[in-house]
């Protein structure tokens, strides 16, 4: 990976930067990481990031507080997309697409094939936090981005334990916290500590959980009336699939929320064996092998039995 992000750069005075719906770590990472790094060594070039509303463990993010939720008539020069595995994906920026000049769309995810100025999607890398410190001079980053950066891949890696992460992660982690970053605080901060709620929308969760297939799957759905009677929005739901699949004996986990009456969130994790993308593809989502999503109609009910007739095939 040789192209650095100044080459792209050249004859742009206006920059956007945007991420997905409903932003993760990662996400937040990567965009705030963009913009703090353009900030610091490009002060001729106005930017502006884009990003739904993001959960207020991310407040620790420096100028978290000017992400933008409402989509500005600007024309921009460059509309710069991260962490964005197909453009149905892209938040409050979706307009921007067809009015920015030249979009270049930095990634991770195996199911992204979109049509872009550029697109430079490497799925072997950990997050696109890892994509975007590749394009960065790492002299040039200072330690605002920094933060930004190394949260993106705490919350992609699950703290350095899931399969994408490689050595050259960790030696970017490293070089990262040679920045005089609060590690321990980053991690602590936005990764493992949770709102009373959302701790009591786990506990719900992990209650009313089933398993199938000899204890190789866990399901489990939150109702929107449910959300309502909490009075919790998708963001309360990060994390809750990726400790179902903490049980010991499973293989996958699905973990589902409903949007609306009848419209249904899906979050699908694996362990070792099953591509979960591949069954997320079949239904219009994407992702990555071990963790991916997609947007199902019908009951709760519906949904599992459509994922089943494929994860069946997987797990038994």
């Amino acid at each position: 990976m040789q192209r650095k992000i100044d080459e792209f750069l050249k004859d742009v005075n206006t920059v956007a930067i945007a991420g997905h719906v409903n932003p993760d770590g990662d996400c937040v990472g990567s965009c705030m990481g963009m913009y703090l790094y353009l900030r610091d060594n490009y002060p001729e070039i106005s930017a502006d990031v884009y990003l739904e509303k993001p959960r207020s463990s991310f407040d620790m993010i420096e100028d978290i507080d000017k992400a933008r939720q409402v989509c500005s008539a600007i024309r921009y020069d460059l509309l710069i997309l991260l962490d964005i595995s197909s453009q149905d994906r892209i938040g409050v920026a979706g307009a921007l697409l067809k009015t920015a000049d030249r979009v270049l769309c930095l990634d991770h995810h195996k199911t992204n094939r979109d049509h872009y100025t550029w697109l430079f999607n490497y799925p072997d890398l950990s997050s696109t936090c890892e994509v975007v410190w590749n394009f960065l001079d790492p002299e040039k980053i200072g330690e605002k981005c920094a933060e930004a950066l190394y949260m993106g891949i705490v919350h992609d890696t699950g703290v350095f334990q899931y399969s994408c992460t490689s050595p050259r992660t960790m030696r970017i982690a490293a070089s990262l916290m040679e920045k005089g970053i609060p590690f321990s605080r980053i991690v602590d901060s936005t990764y493992y500590e949770k709102t009373f709620i959302q701790n009591q929308l786990l506990g719900r969760a992990l209650m009313e959980s089933f398993l199938m297939f000899d204890g190789k799957m866990i399901v489990s759905c939150i109702r929107k009336k449910d959300m309502d009677f909490y009075n919790a929005s998708p963001a309360d739901m990060d994390g809750i699939v990726s400790q179902m699949r903490n049980t010991a004996g499973v293989e996958v986990s699905v973990f589902m929320y409903e949007l609306e009456t009848g419209t249904w969130k899906v979050s699908l994790r694996s362990v070792d064996k099953v591509d979960v993308s591949v069954v997320a593809q079949i239904y219009g989502g994407g992702g990555h092998a071990r963790a991916a999503g997609v947007t199902m109609q019908g009951s709760c009910y519906d949904v599992v039995n459509n994922l089943t007739l494929y994860l069946e095939k997987e797990l038994v």
